[in-house]
């Protein structure tokens, strides 16, 4: 009796921790479910602003500033490429 209590405490706790996890996931889902609004025009500005801040940056001699600007504006390409990609996808039926 002594190892069968501790036994089964510990698994109350654990079935009720994962019941209040699942719980909270599910009341996490309708909020995460919404749109999220995003400026593609406003991104592409700053891709082009990016890339002529490196284009400055590389005549006045500033490489590794400039190639942090151009890593920036390519991460930011790479985003729009991704957001645009699945804003095609997610027309499509399966």
């Amino acid at each position: 009796m002594r190892r069968r209590f501790p036994a089964l405490v510990l698994t109350a706790v654990l079935a009720g921790g994962g019941l209040a996890t699942v719980a909270q996931v599910a009341t996490a889902q309708p909020a995460a479910a919404g749109s999220i609004k995003v400026n593609i025009n406003q991104l592409r500005q700053q891709v082009s602003d990016l890339r002529q801040k490196a284009a400055t940056l590389d005549h006045y001699g500033a490489y590794a500033e400039a190639a942090k600007a151009r890593a920036e504006a390519n991460a930011i390409q790479r985003r729009i490429d991704q957001l645009e990609k699945s804003e095609r996808e997610s027309g499509r039926r399966f």
